[in-house]
C-alpha cells in the first residue's frame, strides 16, 4: 500500500506552463488520493507548486530540508511536517525512509541525481519501492531513449530498465505504481 510518494522535481519552474500545470495536478491527485507529498522542503520552483497544490486540496506534505537551504530561506514555512537536516545525503536518506514509492517530475541535475540514486538502490535490492516519470510535453523521452540504449549496448539489464514506470498522465502513473 503506497501512503506517501516522494517526489523528486525542479527548484524552477522551467520555461513551459504545462510543467507548473503538471506538478499542481499531481499534488491535487496526492492530496486528493490520501497519499502525503514527501519532498525537498522548497517553496520555490515546481517543489513550491507541488507542496502548495498538496496542501490547497487538504493533503499532507513533508519536507525534508538541508540546514544550509532552510538559511537561504528557500525552505517552505506552511507544511504539515518539515525536518532540517545537516547534509544532502541525510536528506535523501530521511525522504527514502519515509516514502513509500517515488516519482520524478521535470527537474535538472539535482532531480536526476535523486531519482537515479533511489533507482539504483532498488536495482540492488536495498529496497522495494516503486519509481515512476512523470513525462510531462515529452521532457523525460530523450533520457529514456539513452536508457533504453544502455540496455542495448549491455550496460543497464532490461529489467533494471523496466523498473521505472514512465506515464505523460498523472492519474494513470500513480495507478500503475499503486499497482504494481
Amino acid at each position: 500500500m503506497i501512503r506517501s510518494v516522494c517526489v523528486f522535481c525542479g527548484s524552477n519552474a522551467g520555461n513551459d506552463p504545462r510543467f507548473a500545470e503538471a506538478a499542481r495536478e499531481f499534488g491535487a491527485l496526492l492530496a486528493t488520493e490520501g497519499i502525503a507529498l514527501v519532498y525537498g522542503g522548497g517553496h520555490v520552483g515546481l517543489m513550491g507548486i507541488v507542496a502548495d497544490a498538496v496542501l490547497a486540496n487538504g493533503g499532507k506534505a513533508v519536507g525534508v530540508i538541508p540546514r544550509a537551504l532552510w538559511d537561504r530561506e528557500v525552505g517552505h514555512r506552511g507544511l504539515t511536517e518539515l525536518h532540517i537536516v545537516e547534509t544532502m545525503h541525510e536528506r535523501k536518506a530521511m525522504m527514502a525512509s519515509l516514502a513509500d514509492a517515488f516519482v520524478a517530475l521535470p527537474g535538472g541535475l539535482g532531480t536526476l541525481e535523486e531519482i537515479f540514486e533511489v533507482w539504483t538502490w532498488a536495482q540492488l535490492g536495498i529496497h522495494a519501492k516503486q519509481l515512476g516519470f512523470l513525462d510531462v510535453d515529452g521532457f523525460y523521452g530523450p533520457l529514456l531513449e539513452f536508457l533504453d540504449r544502455g540496455v542495448e549496448a549491455g550496460f543497464i539489464r532490461a529489467q533494471y530498465r523496466a523498473m521505472a514506470i514512465v506515464d505523460v498522465d498523472s492519474a494513470a502513473l500513480l495507478k500503475r505504481l499503486i499497482r504494481r
